[in-house]
C-alpha cells in the first residue's frame, strides 16, 4: 500500500486511473469481514499520518482526476430518483442486456464504476466505522499550491446548487402539485425564496473566495449559509406537512414520485451547501455521504432488480401513506377493542357458514369451468362485501390500515429507525392478538351454524345435504399431511395481503378523485334519489370504496383460483380458515359412521388450525414487509425484530391471546385501530403556521417604515404593509388575524390555512410574532447593516424582508 501511495504522489501531476484502482483493490475485502475492512483503512490512515506528503499527493491526484470529468450531473442527478417512467426505464435496461448502452465516458459515475467494479463494494465500505471515515477525510487536506483544483470543484458544486434550486422551485410550484394540494399556494413563496437565497449565497461565496480567479482564498468573514439552510428546512417542513395531509387528499404515483424527488433534491442541496461550508465536521460528513451515494449509484445503474426495487418501494409508499379513513380496522390494544373485534368476527362467522353452504350446493350445478369460477367468485365476493356492510369482519384480513399503522411507528424523519423496533414489536403483538380473536370469532360461529344448517337440511328434506363421498372429500382437503392444504392456505394468505393493497389503492383513489362529491353531482342519480340519500350514498362510497373493492376482489381471487388451476393443469386452490371450519362441520356431520374416527376428527381440526396459522403468517409478513419497505428499514433490522417478537412469546405468551392489563399506547393509533392523523404541524404553540413559513407573497409587498406605522388598526400585531401599485386614496390597514376553524373528519381541530389574508403572509419574529422591521431602502440591493446569523438557529435564518435580486446570474459551465 505504501508503494502505491508513492506512485500516486509521484504521478499527481499526470494522474492515471489505473494507479488509483490498484489502491482500491488493495483496500477491498470480503463484505463479510468488517474487521479486516477497518484494519485496512486504519493502515492507510497510519501511512498518511507518517507521510503527510502522501496525503497531499493522494488528495491532489483525486481532484485532478475528478476535474477531467463532468461533475454537475454527479451533484444534481446521482442518487436522486429519475422522473422517467418505470416501463421506459425497464425497456432501456432490458435492451442493455442485448445491446449494451454506450457509457458516458466523461461522467464521474463511469469513473467510479471503473474504480469500484465489484458488486460487494458498497457492502464492505458500509462496514467501515464512522470515526475512521472522519479521520481519513480529515487527513486528505489540500495544500495551498493546489487550491486552484479546489476552486474548480467548488465552482461545479455552486453551479449544482443553483440547478437543484431551480428544480426544487419547479417541483414545488408544479401545476399538478398545486392542483392536488391547494394549500401549497400559501407556501409557494418559500420555494421562490430558497431559490433567491441560493443565488445570493452562490454569488457571495464565489466573490468572497475569489473563485473566478481559481484561488479559493479564505475570506476574513465567512459567507453565512444559515439563511439558505433555513429556507431548505422550511421547504422540507412543507413537504412533511403535505405528506401528513395525504389521508385527506390522496396521491397518485406521479405525485408520489414528485414528492420523493423534491425531498431528495432538498437533502442533496443541503449536502452540497455543507460541502462548501467552513464547518470541518459538516463538510467531512457531506463528503462521506456523497461518496457512498456515488458508489451505490455506480454499482446499480444498469440493474433491473434495483429499478424494480425502487419502483415497488414507491408503490408501497403510496399504498401505506394513504390509510383507510373509515374502512376496516384490525388492531385492538385494550379489552374494549378486543371485545368489539370478537363481536364483529362473530357476525362474519355467522355469514360465512351460509356462504360455505351455498358454495357446496353450487357444485351440484352443471357449469362450464368459467361459469364455475364466476359463481364461486360472486359467492365469495358479494358475501365478503355484505359482511363489511353489516359491520362484520373476516379473520386474517390484512387491510391497508394495518400496513399504515405499522409504517406509522417508523419515523421517516429519523435516521435511526432500528431504535423504534421495540415499539414496532409491541404493535406486532397487538396485531397478532387481534387476528387471533378474529379467527376465534369466525370459527366459534361458523362451526355451530354450519352444523345447525346440515341438521336442519336433514330434518327438513330427510336426506343429507351432501353424500358421504363429498363429505370425505371436504375432510381430506383439510388434512395437512395427505393434501396440499397448507400450500393452498399460503396462496390464500397472498390473496389476503393483495386485498389489503387493493383496499389501500381504492381508498386513495376515492379521496384523490373526490369520488363522493362526483357521485353527488351525477345527473341520473340526482334525478332518481333524494338529495339527502345522494349525499349519504356519496359519503358512504368514498369512505368505504377501499374496503368494498378489497373484499370483492379478494372473493374473486378465492373463487377463480381452482378454475385457473384446472385450466392450466396446476394443483392450485385456496384454503381459508373461516371456510375450512364451516367445511369441517359439514364434513363431520354428513360422513358415514364407518368412516369417521377420532384420528380423522383430530387431523381435520389440526388442519383447520394450521390453515389459520399459515393464512395469518403469510398475509401478515407480506403486509409487514411492504410497510417497513416503504420506510426503508434495512434487512439486518428484520432479524432484530424477529428476536424481539419471539422473546415476547417466551416471556409473555398470554399477550398473544388475551389483552394486557395495561394496554400499549401508540402515537398514531387509538384502541380501535383507527389512525390518529397528526396535524400539529399546522399549529405551533397555538399560533398560525403561515407566520413561520411564508417569507414573502409573490407580489410587490414591502414592510412600511416605522414612521408610517402609527395609525395601524392593529398595532399589537404590527402587520401594516404597503403595495407599490396601490390606488391613490386607499389607506392601507392590516387585517385582523383570522381565527376561523374547521372540524376535520379525524376529529382534530386545525387552523384553516386558506383563511389567512394575504396581508398577514409576511415574515414574523419568532418570539413576539411581530414583523422584523429594519431600515431598508427600496432602491438598494442590500441592507445597510449586515445581519449576523447563528447557523444552528432555525429562527435566526428567517428572512426579514423581501430579498434583493442578485446583481448577476450565477456562472454556469459553457
Amino acid at each position: 500500500m505504501k508503494h502505491i501511495l508513492q506512485q500516486i504522489t509521484a504521478l499527481s501531476d499526470v494522474p492515471d486511473n489505473a494507479v488509483l484502482k490498484r489502491l482500491i483493490d488493495e483496500l477491498r475485502v470480503n463484505d463479510k469481514e468488517p474487521a479486516l475492512a477497518n484494519a485496512n483503512i486504519q493502515s492507510l490512515i497510519d501511512i498518511l499520518r507518517q507521510h503527510p506528503e502522501y496525503a497531499d499527493g493522494l488528495s491532489s491526484f483525486v481532484l485532478k482526476i475528478i476535474i477531467q470529468y463532468r461533475q454537475i450531473a454527479l451533484y444534481t442527478d446521482t442518487g436522486i430518483m429519475s422522473d422517467q417512467g418505470f416501463f421506459n426505464s425497464l425497456r432501456r435496461l432490458v435492451g442493455h442486456r442485448f445491446l449494451p448502452i454506450l457509457p458516458q465516458e466523461d461522467s464521474v459515475v463511469e469513473l467510479v464504476g471503473y474504480l469500484f467494479d465489484k458488486k460487494s463494494d458498497e457492502r464492505w465500505l458500509a462496514n467501515i466505522e464512522k470515526d475512521k471515515w472522519d479521520t481519513l477525510i480529515e487527513l486528505l487536506k489540500v495544500e495551498e499550491k493546489h487550491l486552484d483544483l479546489v476552486a474548480t470543484v467548488k465552482n461545479s458544486i455552486l453551479n449544482a446548487i443553483i440547478i437543484l434550486s431551480y428544480r426544487i422551485s419547479g417541483i414545488g410550484l408544479h401545476p399538478d402539485l398545486m392542483d392536488s394540494y391547494p394549500q401549497m399556494l400559501n407556501y409557494s413563496a418559500s420555494f421562490v425564496a430558497q431559490n433567491q437565497e441560493a443565488v445570493l449565497f452562490v454569488n457571495e461565496y464565489r466573490k468572497a473566495h475569489e473563485l473566478d480567479t481559481l484561488t479559493d482564498i479564505t475570506p476574513e468573514q465567512a459567507v453565512d449559509p444559515a439563511p439558505l439552510l433555513v429556507m431548505i428546512e422550511q421547504c422540507e417542513d412543507i413537504v412533511a406537512t403535505v405528506r401528513k395531509r395525504i389521508y385527506k387528499t390522496g396521491i397518485s404515483i406521479r405525485l408520489t414520485n414528485m414528492m420523493l424527488r423534491l425531498d431528495q433534491s432538498l437533502q442533496r442541496m443541503r449536502i452540497l451547501t455543507e460541502l462548501v461550508t467552513d464547518d470541518d465536521h459538516k463538510r467531512d460528513r457531506a463528503v462521506i455521504d456523497l461518496i457512498q451515494t456515488l458508489i451505490t449509484t455506480a454499482n446499480r445503474r444498469y440493474s433491473i432488480g434495483y429499478l424494480i426495487d425502487n419502483n415497488t418501494k414507491l408503490l408501497s409508499r403510496k399504498v401505506t401513506e394513504n390509510a383507510s379513513r373509515v374502512g376496516e380496522h384490525y388492531i385492538s390494544t385494550d379489552k374494549s377493542g378486543y371485545r368489539k373485534m370478537f363481536k364483529k368476527a362473530s357476525i362474519g362467522g355467522f355469514i360465512i357458514a351460509f356462504m360455505a353452504t351455498i358454495k357446496i350446493l353450487a357444485y351440484q350445478l352443471a357449469l362450464a369451468p368459467i361459469g364455475r369460477a364466476f359463481v364461486n367468485s360472486m359467492i365469495y365476493g358479494l358475501g365478503f362485501v355484505f359482511i363489511h356492510v353489516i359491520r362484520g369482519t373476516v379473520a386474517t384480513k390484512q387491510p391497508a390500515m394495518t400496513a399504515a399503522a405499522i409504517a406509522s411507528t417508523i419515523s421517516e424523519s429519523s435516521g435511526k429507525k432500528s431504535h423504534q423496533l421495540t415499539k414496532l414489536s409491541e404493535l406486532v403483538v397487538d396485531i397478532l392478538r387481534t387476528q387471533f380473536v378474529a379467527i376465534m370469532g369466525n370459527v366459534m360461529l361458523a362451526i355451530p351454524v354450519a352444523l345447525i344448517i346440515s341438521f336442519a337440511w336433514l330434518q327438513y328434506t330427510g336426506t343429507p345435504m351432501i353424500d358421504s363421498e363429498k363429505a370425505g372429500h371436504l375432510l381430506h382437503d383439510l388434512d395437512p399431511f395427505h393434501s396440499l392444504a397448507l400450500p393452498h392456505a399460503a396462496i390464500a394468505g397472498v390473496y389476503l395481503f393483495l386485498s389489503g393493497l387493493i383496499a389501500g389503492y381504492y381508498d386513495n383513489l376515492a379521496v384523490y378523485n373526490n369520488i363522493g362529491a362526483r357521485i353527488q353531482r351525477h345527473k341520473l342519480l340526482m334525478y332518481i334519489l333524494p338529495k339527502s340519500w345522494l349525499q349519504r350514498l356519496g359519503g358512504f362510497i368514498e369512505a368505504n370504496l377501499g374496503a368494498i373493492m378489497g373484499n370483492f376482489l379478494f372473493g374473486v381471487f378465492l373463487g377463480s383460483t381452482a378454475t385457473i388451476g384446472f385450466i392450466l393443469g396446476l394443483p392450485i386452490d385456496i384454503r381459508h380458515i373461516a371456510f375450512a371450519s364451516a367445511n369441517l362441520a359439514h364434513g363431520l356431520f354428513n360422513i358415514s359412521a364407518d368412516e369417521i374416527s377420532w384420528s380423522v376428527i383430530l387431523v381435520s381440526m389440526l388442519g383447520v388450525a394450521l390453515i389459520g396459522i399459515v393464512n395469518l403468517l403469510v398475509s401478515f409478513s407480506l403486509a409487514l414487509f411492504v410497510a417497513l419497505r416503504s420506510k426503508e428499514v434495512r434487512f439486518f433490522e428484520w432479524s432484530r425484530l424477529t428476536k424481539l417478537v419471539f422473546g415476547h412469546i417466551i416471556s409473555h405468551p398470554s399477550d398473544f391471546f388475551w389483552p394486557r392489563d395495561k394496554p400499549m399506547k401508540y402515537a398514531r393509533i387509538d384502541s380501535q385501530g383507527h389512525m390518529i392523523f397528526d396535524d400539529t404541524s399546522a399549529q405551533k404553540n397555538g399560533k398560525h403556521l403561515p407566520s413561520n413559513y411564508v417569507v414573502r407573497r409573490l407580489s410587490d409587498v414591502r414592510i412600511l417604515p416605522e414612521s408610517k406605522q402609527g395609525n395601524a388598526q392593529y398595532p399589537q400585531t404590527n402587520t401594516d404593509i404597503y403595495y407599490d401599485n396601490q390606488p391613490e386614496g386607499d389607506h392601507t390597514q392590516a387585517h385582523a388575524p383570522s381565527h376561523q376553524t374547521v372540524d376535520l373528519d379525524d376529529g382534530l381541530m386545525d387552523e384553516e390555512l386558506n383563511s389567512m389574508p394575504y396581508t398577514n403572509d409576511i415574515q414574523y419574529n419568532q418570539t413576539d410574532k411581530t414583523p422584523n422591521n429594519h431600515d431598508y431602502d427600496a432602491n438598494s440591493d442590500i441592507s445597510k447593516e449586515p445581519h449576523h446569523v447563528d447557523p444552528d438557529s432555525k429562527a435566526a435564518g428567517d428572512a426579514k424582508t423581501p430579498l434583493p435580486k442578485p446583481k448577476k446570474p450565477p456562472k454556469l459551465p459553457n
